[in-house]
C-alpha cells in the first residue's frame, strides 16, 4: 500500500492542488497592513522560548494562543516541564487554554483587550526622550515577570504606568497606533493565506516522494537526514521567487493529506505508530535571526544525497528498532550506513550543522555556552577512510564509549559523574590514538595539512569557521573571521555527530535544570577534544604549553584529565616544518591560506580606524557590550554599518559556574565586521565619518564605567531616543537586503539601559 500511493503521489500534476489544499487550509497570518509593525515593534522581543509570558507573536497563531505565567527558561525547574511549542504540541485554542495560556485579545470589546491596554499605557505614559530608564525599568533576563491577565490588568495599570508596551522603548507612532487600534477593534482576525505557486508545491511533492521512498536505504537515509534536519528552515532555491519556509516533519498521515504532526520530545523518540511519513510543513512564522538555521533543496542536493546515500553498494538489512532515550546511541543506529556519507553529509553544510549547536533548539545559552571561548576558529579532518574516526568498525568497536549521557532526571551533577565520563573519554581517545599510530607508522599517513579539509575541489565554503560567543548566545559564520582567536578546534567525524546529538537532537530546552547541567558538563570533553586535534598539528613540545596556558586556574580534576597520557591523543611529531618560534601563530596563517574561502571577505571592513581596534587587546574592551552595531553616515548620504564584536579573556572555560572569576580583561579583544554579526544587539551607535577616528579614540581610552557612559552619551543610540525605531529599522533593511535568505529580525531582549 505504501509503495502503490507513494507512486501516485509522485505523479505531480495530480497531487498539486492536493497539496495546495492541505499545505494551506488553517494556515492564517496577520494583515499586510498589520504584519509590518508587529514585526518590528513587538516581534523584536515577542519571538521563541524567551519571548516575556511566553507570548509569541511572531506567528499569528502564537498571539491568538495569548499568554502564560509559567516561564520556559526556569533554572531552577525541578521537573521536566510542559512543552508549548507551537504547531506542535496543541493546534486549538481550546487546547491552548487547558495548558495554562490565556487570552490577551478580546474579539467583542477591544477596551478589554490586554494587548491594546498594553498598547495605549504607552501612548498614556510615554518614556523620557533622553537620558537612562530608572532602576525601577528592569531588563535582566531573569527578571521576575508580570503576566497580567485581562481581571488582573487594574493592578498592573496602577503600579506600572511607564511599563506599557512595546516595553522600555518608544512607543508605536499615531498611525500606526490608529491601523493597530482598527484591527483590534475588528476582531483581530488573522487572514488565509495564499496557496504557494503552483512550482513550488511540485517541489515539495517531488521531495516529500523522495524522503518517503519504499526501499530499506530511503527508509534509513531519510531518518538519519530528519535527525539533522528537523531544526532547519528549508527552502527552494530555483525558482522565479522567493520560496516559502518549510519545516521537516514526522506525519501519520501521507503525502496528499493534511499533516498530523508527531510532537515528540526529541527527534529520534519512538514515534508511537507503526507507520509514519516524512512531510514538509509550511511555516508562516517571521524569521528571526535568532533562531534562523536557512538550508536549500533544490536538484543539485537530491541529486547529491542520491548519490551519497543511495547509490552506494552497501546493503540495510533491517531498519533500526526506536530505542529508550537512555539507549539511543546514533553510531549504533545508523551504523548501516557507511561513515563517509554521514559525515560528507553533515560537511557539506558544516556552517548550518554547527549552527544547530550554537543557536540550537533555545533562546538563551548560558549553560550551554559559557563552555566555550569568546571567539575561536573551526577546520574540519578531511573525509579520509585511513582515519579510524571514520571507520565503522572501529566506531561499533568503541560506540559504548561514544554514547551521548541521557539524564536521570536527578539535579546535582556530581564529580563522580564527570570522572565517569573522562573514563569513557579517555577509552576512546586511547583507542584511536592507537589506531593513528598504527596507520602512521605504515607510512601511509603523515600528521601534516593533508588531513585538514579544504573544501574539496567543490570549492565548499563551509571549510572554516568563526564562532563568537556573547554571553549567553553565539553566532557561527563562516571563514576564519578576524585576528588570530586563542584556540581553535578541530573536529572530525564522531565530534561532529556527538556535538550535534547532545546540544541540538537531544537537548530539552523543556528539561530540568540536572538536565541542562549534565549536558554542559559533557560538552566539557568535546570542547577538550577539539583542541587536542588542534595541538595534534604543533611540535610536540609545544602541545602541553599551549595546553596549560588555555586551562590556567582549572579544578584539580580537569588538570589531571587534560595531562593525562591518554588524553594527548597521539604522541609522535607533527610532520608539519615549522620556521618560527611561534608555531600556533604559523600553523593558523597556513590554515588561512590551504582552506577554500578562509578570509572571508564579506565581514572585511574598509576603515582604518575601526580596524586598528583588532590589532590590541585590554582592559578597555571589558566595559564595551558583547554586540554592538554601528552605522557611520558618510558625506556621501550614504551609510555604512559594522558590528563590534566584544571577546572576553577566560583563565579557563572548564568550570560552570564563577565565570566572572575566570575573566581575564586585560586579555579581551575586539573583532570588528561590515555587516552584521549577532542575533542581539546590546548597544547601537550612529556616527558621522569624520567622528570614526574620535570613536575609536574612546574606546582605547575607556578605563570605568563612566568612560562607557560618556561613549554611550556622545556616539549611542538609548533606548528613549525618538529616533531609536528608525534606526532600528534601518538596521534591519540594510541586512536583508544584504542577505535575504539568510537575514531575520533581531531580538532587542538585550538591549542595554545605559
Amino acid at each position: 500500500m505504501r509503495l502503490f500511493l507513494l507512486t501516485i503521489i509522485s505523479v505531480l500534476a495530480t497531487s498539486v492542488q492536493v497539496q495546495a489544499e492541505t499545505q494551506h487550509s488553517a494556515v492564517e497570518d496577520y494583515p499586510p497592513d498589520v504584519k509590518p509593525i508587529i514585526e518590528q515593534r513587538c516581534m523584536v522581543c515577542h519571538g521563541c522560548y524567551d519571548a516575556p509570558c511566553q507570548l509569541k507573536m511572531d506567528d499569528w497563531i502564537g498571539l491568538n494562543r495569548g499568554a502564560s505565567k509559567d516561564k520556559v527558561y526556569d533554572g531552577s525547574r525541578l521537573l521536566t516541564a510542559n512543552m508549548t511549542r507551537l504547531y506542535e504540541d496543541a493546534l486549538t485554542e481550546p487546547e491552548w487554554r487547558a495548558k495554562g495560556f490565556y487570552p490577551v485579545l478580546e474579539r467583542k470589546h477591544i477596551s478589554q483587550s490586554v494587548l491594546y491596554k498594553m498598547l495605549a499605557l504607552k501612548e498614556k505614559y510615554p518614556l523620557p526622550t533622553e537620558g537612562v530608564l530608572p532602576d525601577k525599568f528592569d531588563f535582566s533576563l531573569n527578571r521576575k515577570q508580570s503576566c497580567p491577565k485581562p481581571n488582573q490588568y487594574g493592578l498592573y495599570n496602577q503600579n506600572r504606568p511607564y511599563q506599557g508596551m512595546p516595553f522600555g522603548f518608544p512607543g508605536v507612532n499615531p498611525d500606526q497606533m490608529a491601523t493597530l487600534a482598527s484591527w483590534l477593534n475588528g476582531g483581530a482576525e488573522g487572514v488565509k493565506v495564499a496557496p504557494r505557486p503552483a512550482a513550488e508545491l511540485k517541489y515539495v511533492a517531488q521531495w516529500e516522494a523522495f524522503f518517503n521512498g519504499p526501499g530499506l536505504k530511503q527508509q534509513l537515509m531519510s531518518r538519519y537526514i530528519y535527525e539533522h534536519l528537523f531544526i532547519g528552515n528549508l527552502y527552494f532555491d530555483h525558482l522565479d521567487q522567493q520560496s516559502g519556509w518549510y519545516k521537516l516533519v514526522r506525519s501519520r498521515t501521507a503525502p496528499g493529506q493534511p499533516i498530523d504532526i508527531i510532537a515528540s520530545r526529541r527527534p529520534y523518540d519512538d514515534p508511537g505508530v507503526k507507520e509514519f511519513y516524512y512531510r514538509l510543513q509550511l511555516r508562516q512564522t517571521t524569521i528571526l535571526d535568532k533562531r534562523h538555521m536557512p538550508y536549500v533543496l533544490n536538484p543539485a542536493r537530491q541529486q547529491r544525497w542520491q548519490q551519497l546515500f543511495l547509490d552506494k553498494d552497501y546493503t540495510v538489512n533491517a531498519l533500526p528498532a526506536y530505542k529508550a532515550r537512555k539507549d539511543a546511541n546514533p553510531f549504533v543506529t545508523f551504523e548501516q550506513l557507511p561513515v563517509d556519507t554521514r559525515y560528507k553529509f553533515m560537511l557539506d553544510e558544516a556552517h548550518f550543522t554547527i549552527m544547530g549547536f550554537i543557536k540550537g533548539p533555545v533562546c538563551r545559552g548560558q549553560v550551554a555556552l559559557n563552555v566555550i571561548d569568546d571567539h575561536f576558529w573551526v577546520a574540519f579532518m578531511k573525509p579520509n577512510n585511513l582515519d579510524p574516526d571514520q571507520q565503522a568498525k572501529f566506531l561499533a568497536q568503541v560506540s559504548g564509549d561514544l554514547r551521548i549521557p541521557r539524564p536521570k532526571g536527578g539535579l546535582v551533577v556530581t564529580l563522580l559523574q564527570w570522572g565517569q565520563y573522562g573514563d569513557a573519554q579517555k577509552k576512546y581517545l586511547a583507542a584511536e590514538a592507537k589506531k593513528i599510530a598504527e596507520t602512521v607508522d605504515q607510512g601511509v599517513l603523515d600528521v601534516n595539512l593533508d588531513l585538514v579539509w579544504n573544501g574539496g575541489p567543490e570549492r565548499n565554503p563551509n571549510a572554516s569557521l568563526t564562532v563568537f560567543r556573547h554571553g549567553d548566545s553565539a553566532s557561527v559564520v563562516k571563514g576564519l573571521v578576524g585576528q588570530q582567536p586563542k584556540t581553535m578546534w578541530f573536529i572530525d567525524y564522531s565530534l561532529l555527530e556527538r556535538i550535534h546529538y547532545l546540544l541540538v537532537a537531544g537537548f530539552d530546552v523543556y528539561g530540568n535544570v540536572g538536565h541542562q547541567l549534565e549536558s554542559r558538563l559533557y560538552m566539557d570533553f568535546l570542547r577538550m577534544e577539539g583542541e587536542q586535534n588542534f595541538l595534534l598539528f604543533l611540535p610536540k613540545d609545544q602541545r602541553a604549553k599551549l595546553r596549560d596556558y588555555w586551562y590556567r586556574g582549572a579544578e584539580q580534576h580537569v588538570k589531571e584529565f587534560i595531562a593525562s597520557p591518554a588524553t594527548a591523543r597521539y604522541q609522535r611529531d607533527s610532520d608539519i616544518n615549522y620556521k618560527t618560534d611561534n608555531p600556533k601563530r604559523e600553523l593558523m596563517g597556513m590554515l588561512e591560506k590551504h582552506i577554500t574561502g578562509s578570509r572571508n571577505h564579506r565581514y572585511q571592513i574598509d576603515t582604518q580606524h575601526l580596524g586598528r581596534l583588532m590589532q590590541t587587546q585590554g582592559a578597555f574592551f571589558s566595559y564595551l557590550p558583547e554586540v554592538a552595531f554601528v552605522q557611520v553616515l558618510e558625506k556621501s548620504g550614504r551609510s555604512r554599518n559594522y558590528s563590534l564584536l566584544h571577546n572576553r579573556g577566560h583563565s579557563n572555560n572548564a568550570q560552570i559556574f564563577d565565570e566572572q572569576k575566570r575573566m581575564l580583561p586585560t586579555e579581551d579583544t575586539l573583532t570588528v565586521v561590515d555587516g552584521f554579526i549577532g542575533a542581539y544587539p546590546n548597544m547601537f551607535f550612529q556616527i558621522t565619518e569624520a567622528q570614526l577616528e574620535g570613536f575609536s579614540q574612546a574606546i582605547k581610552a575607556m578605563a570605568n564605567p563612566d568612560d562607557y557612559t560618556r561613549l554611550v552619551e556622545r556616539y549611542g543610540v538609548r533606548r528613549t531616543a525618538p529616533w531609536f525605531w528608525k534606526l532600528s529599522d534601518e538596521f534591519f533593511s540594510s541586512y536583508k537586503k544584504s542577505q535575504p535568505q539568510e537575514a531575520g529580525l533581531f531580538d532587542l531582549n538585550r538591549y542595554q539601559n545605559r
